[in-house]
């Protein structure tokens, strides 16, 4: 069946219907609360185009001042299982942090989730250090369509992060990788991303929105439409019925989330976690995944679940556990 001729045909909502009793048959009823654990601001690369770290003014030089505190990246994980959402993965820069460092942040992380934990760090060659602390490699395609990919990421070289997948399967670590919609790309580039995914053997993909960074090649440019984006997701999951899918919202985009449920995402994430909760927005997106007929695992409003102000695990959380309740308890919406 050809999918690009149904969304021309303006029939995405067959697609969708059709997507959604693929994840009805293949997957349970929970819908995820994901979130990505960014342990630096700084990237030794800085020149992806839509990433907010390539404009100067958001860019920062020291590594060393970018670098998030140990113990607040360790006090965010338990304050998040304490809440009931999973760790999406672990997120920096490229050369932010050692292999060795990040061994360690995800062994601690392993000990509060009792779970190993995702890594986004870069293209790596040193993934035969890690052990049992992680799950899985994700790898930063970004883009369906090589020619873009190499002018939009040019740091970031498309074989480099194959290989990098390839050896990550090899050492028996799950492999998922990170599209962003409205890049430039074009129906036809979702042929592209199958074949990827095919001869990748991938176990998730995790699909962003554009959000649009000024000062950046893409400052003026608008996300994708929901319609567009669901029918993306929809096909994926036609075409991949056990692909684990987790998609990104923001705050202004969170009438997309009950379309993508039901185009197959089984997590939603991209969301400012601290500062949405248990306010009028929280509160929208557990409606949003409440209205598909799903079950929602975690909290955006329980206020009881973020728990006393001192860490079960280690007394140099506490102060970071305190500021983050304090914060998740101040309605900044």
């Amino acid at each position: 069946m050809n999918y690009i001729n149904k969304i021309k045909n303006n029939e995405v909502l067959d697609v969708v219907t059709k997507a959604n009793k693929i994840t009805k048959k293949n997957h349970s009823n929970t819908v995820t609360l994901e979130r990505a654990i960014l342990i630096s601001w700084w990237c030794e690369k800085g020149d992806c185009s839509f990433c907010y770290m390539a404009t100067e003014k958001k860019r920062i030089n020291d590594p060393k001042k970018a670098k998030r505190k140990v113990y607040g990246i360790l006090a965010e994980v338990e304050l998040c299982t304490r809440l009931g959402w999973n760790i999406e993965f672990l997120s920096a820069g490229y050369n932010s942090f050692s292999t060795e460092e990040i061994k360690n942040i995800s062994k601690k992380i392993y000990e509060i989730t009792k779970k190993g934990t995702w890594l986004n760090v870069g293209i790596s060659n040193e993934l035969k250090e890690y052990g049992e602390e992680i799950i899985g490699i994700t790898g930063s395609v970004e883009v369906a369509n090589l020619e873009l990919h190499t002018s939009i990421c040019p740091s970031k070289p498309l074989e480099d992060i194959s290989n990098m997948l390839n050896v990550a399967k090899d050492l028996g670590f799950k492999k998922a990788i990170t599209i962003i919609l409205g890049l430039g790309e074009s129906l036809e580039d979702i042929n592209y991303l199958i074949k990827y995914i095919k001869e990748h053997d991938i176990d998730r993909i995790i699909f962003y929105s554009l959000n649009p960074h000024k000062g950046t090649k893409f400052g003026e440019s608008s996300p994708p439409s929901s319609l567009y984006y669901s029918w993306v997701v929809s096909t994926i999951r036609i075409n991949f019925p056990k692909i684990e899918i987790i998609c990104g919202t923001w705050i202004d985009n969170l009438a997309n989330i009950g379309i993508l449920i039901l185009s197959g995402a089984n997590g939603i994430t991209k969301f400012p976690l601290f500062k949405m909760f248990g306010t009028k927005y929280g509160k929208r997106t557990e409606e949003e995944i409440k209205w598909t007929g799903k079950e929602l695992q975690g909290t955006f409003t329980d206020k009881s679940k973020l728990g006393k102000e001192k860490s079960e695990y280690d007394p140099n959380y506490d102060k970071y556990i305190k500021r983050y309740i304090k914060e998740s308890l101040n309605d900044k919406y």
